[in-house]
């Protein structure tokens, strides 16, 4: 079982546990002590566990996080916008993949005249997509989150790995100097596979999300090849991006 896989694992046992010991992880898993030590600490670093004396247990949400249908009624007019100039990278013949959030979701709308490939781990840009007739489309399969209708699981993350794609459009919560966040570590570890696979990434990302840090860091900001937003964030946000060669592009009215 590869670390990612096993961590997955590690959050699902805490999700109906609330908390688990080295030893359990070496019985779970069949690793040895110091492999379980370093999966916490990785998962620690990334915010996903708060690690105790001899194991972990979660961490408490810093914010309410709002259901997929409240979030595609959130300033939609910009995501309109911000994914209509996402779909314009997409060129016929792309393998692309889209993650499961509501701006990629505006950027799925669009990509309906394309001949392209679109793999996707959401179940509603899966019905979107549905309509194209040149598309084909690969849903990724593994466990339902129900409120946010996204798939994830290790299942996902493995079947992600077996692609290699030209674009990937990935939604965030947060861009700030630690990178990008999102408030599910399950929908984190799955847009870092991505990210991966990618020849070029795209975050779509309103302008609210600049100086935001939510709990879970899927990616640096070196990940990210660009950023596409719906308007021109403070100089020091400019300044940041810059520094680590992130390319941004404004989606005007």
């Amino acid at each position: 079982m590869y670390q990612e896989e096993r961590m997955l694992a590690i959050l699902d046992y805490l999700k109906k546990h609330e908390r688990i010991s080295v030893d359990q992880i070496c019985d779970l898993f069949l690793v040895s002590r110091d492999t379980a030590r370093r999966d916490l600490v990785k998962l620690e670093e990334e915010g996903a566990v708060t690690r105790t004396r001899g194991g972990a247990v979660l961490p408490q949400l810093r914010h309410e996080i709002k259901s997929y249908q409240d979030r595609l009624n959130v300033v939609s007019e910009e995501k309109q916008r911000i994914g209509k100039k996402a779909a314009t990278f997409v060129t016929d013949g792309d393998v692309v993949i889209l993650d499961a959030s509501t701006t990629v979701q505006a950027c799925a709308e669009f990509l309906l005249d394309k001949q392209a490939t679109v793999i996707t781990n959401s179940i509603h840009q899966a019905d979107i997509l549905s309509n194209g007739e040149l598309l084909n489309i690969h849903l990724l399969g593994g466990k339902l989150e129900k409120d946010h209708r996204f798939l994830y699981g290790s299942a996902v993350v493995e079947k992600v790995s077996s692609y290699n794609a030209d674009i990937a459009f990935i939604g965030v919560v947060g861009i700030s100097e630690q990178g990008l966040t999102i408030a599910h570590e399950e929908d984190g570890m799955v847009k870092r596979k991505m990210i991966e696979q990618s020849n070029y990434v795209i975050a779509l990302a309103d302008s609210s999300k600049f100086g935001r840090s939510e709990f879970f860091r899927f990616a640096k900001l070196e990940d990210v090849d660009l950023i596409i937003t719906d308007k021109t964030p403070d100089q020091h946000v400019e300044q940041m991006l810059d520094a680590h060669h992130v390319k941004l592009i404004i989606a005007e009215k």
